[in-house]
């Protein structure tokens, strides 16, 4: 039983993408805490081997990278952060990482550099990182 429950588990961690990052919520004595947001977007039913699908998983990453970093703030009465650019960033590269799939590893580099997707921890297919 255990054995199964370990498998499940594996299997949704792999077919989902968490964006997360850290916002300081300002109290009334001044001290500050970090908390974390996260959406969580599943793979499930979506073939990444697809490139249409893939692309429209992407643009899903991206909106919800973009919402973790902003529209959260507002919501739940956090400040927001410094860098919107940066968090957003950083959440969207955690994603592809946490996906491992190499067709949204693909359209990451469209528009970033191999550099950055080394910052955040994307292992990049070697045919891709010859380039």
């Amino acid at each position: 039983m255990n054995t199964k429950t370990t498998v499940l588990s594996a299997r949704l961690l792999l077919g989902t993408a968490i964006l997360s990052t850290i916002f300081t919520v300002g109290t009334a004595a001044a001290a500050s805490h970090n908390v974390t947001v996260s959406i969580h977007l599943s793979t499930s039913g979506i073939d990444l081997t697809d490139p249409v699908a893939a692309r429209r998983f992407y643009r899903r990453i991206e909106h919800a990278a973009w919402m973790v970093c902003t529209s959260n703030t507002i919501r739940v009465g956090l400040e927001p952060v410094d860098d919107a650019k940066g968090c957003t960033e950083k959440a969207l590269g955690a994603a592809i990482r946490s996906v491992e799939a190499p067709l949204l590893t693909q359209i990451y580099l469209a528009n970033h550099t191999l550099r950055q997707a080394a910052a955040q921890g994307i292992e990049v297919p070697a045919p891709l990182a010859a380039k």
